[in-house]
């Protein structure tokens, strides 16, 4: 009787496992199916036109647009590389390799003003009282309630040759003369750190709200200078967010295309713009799908370096 009631309740245990088997399959089944529509429209939104601009770098550009469907690798060597009309040699592709150059450097460029002015704005707002900081805010994210154009175009305003800055100069008599600021660098870059200030602000300020300031009394109650404590307690202890805010910042500069076009031309070109003419009127579809990539390439060596930043110091605490 005993080994009939073992074998019974084996026999149970066996069909209970069984049963709990199934139903977790039936489970996950479930939420694959429930997952089904958010992952159709990622693939067909993010990764099917990511799969069509890889493919259409490998093709041949059409005579006139579109592309011919014959394999190549020419686009590739264009990126960086161009064959001489003549002779039919490579040399280096000067024009894109200027224009990499300076859609980085802009871009570290405008990173760098933006934290300069964005950490001091951060630490003010921070260190107000409750009420006068939501205000502060609340001025720092109106930029983000007008078009990017149209913040665009005010900055025009203010550096052309009959502008604000340049009236004003000669109004005081340091100038006789307009300075000269249009389609520069300096004003792509007085423009992208206009633009992109605020992305350094929030997550700068989000760090230094969460600082406890009796490290900084401590700091002065041990003689330590203003600059001591900045560099030596405040910026240790915000640099997540200074690295949060570099990220917002470098990544949205790389690609980008309304301000450098408006403010610099047809001279100062960045690597957006030279995708956009590659697709407008270059009418080098897989040329541009080429330099796209290169693009995704740079921006995620990009966010590599900044995660591995942020890693290490997480690490180090």
């Amino acid at each position: 009787m005993s080994m009939d009631s073992n074998l019974l309740s084996s026999d149970s245990a066996k069909k209970a496992a069984e049963v709990e088997r199934l139903s977790q399959k039936k489970d996950v089944r479930n939420r694959w199916l429930l997952s089904l529509p958010a992952l159709a429209i990622i693939f067909f939104a993010a990764a099917g036109p990511l799969v069509i601009v890889v493919l259409y770098s490998f093709l041949t550009p059409g005579d006139y647009t579109g592309v011919i469907w014959t394999f190549t690798t020419e686009t590739w060597i264009s990126v960086v590389l161009e064959r001489d009309f003549f002779d039919d040699t490579l040399g280096w592709a000067d024009a894109h390799l200027s224009i990499f150059w300076r859609s980085i450097r802009l871009s570290l460029l405008t990173t760098i003003l933006t934290a300069i002015f964005g950490i001091p704005t951060a630490y003010f707002i921070a260190t107000r009282s409750p009420k006068s900081r939501n205000i502060w805010l609340f001025l720092i994210t109106i930029p983000f309630w007008s078009n990017l154009l149209v913040r665009t175009y005010a900055i025009q305003e203010l550096i052309r040759n009959k502008g604000v800055i340049n009236n004003l100069l000669q109004w005081i008599g340091l100038t006789n003369e307009p300075i000269e600021m249009m389609f520069t660098d300096f004003a792509v870059g007085f423009g992208m750190t206009y633009v992109y200030l605020p992305l350094m602000v929030l997550p700068v300020y989000a760090s230094i709200e969460k600082l406890d300031f009796k490290l900084v009394e401590g700091a002065y109650d041990l003689y330590a200078s203003r600059w001591q404590c900045f560099r030596r307690i405040i910026v240790p202890l915000v640099r997540p967010g200074l690295i949060a805010g570099s990220i917002l910042v470098f990544i949205p500069c790389l690609g980008a295309y309304v301000t450098p076009r408006i403010l610099g031309g047809g001279n100062q070109l960045m690597f957006g713009n030279l995708i956009a003419l590659q697709f407008g009127q270059g009418k080098n579809w897989p040329l541009g799908a080429a330099l796209s990539l290169t693009l995704m390439v740079i921006v995620m060596i990009a966010l590599v370096y900044f995660v591995k930043i942020s890693s290490s110091e997480n690490n180090k605490k």
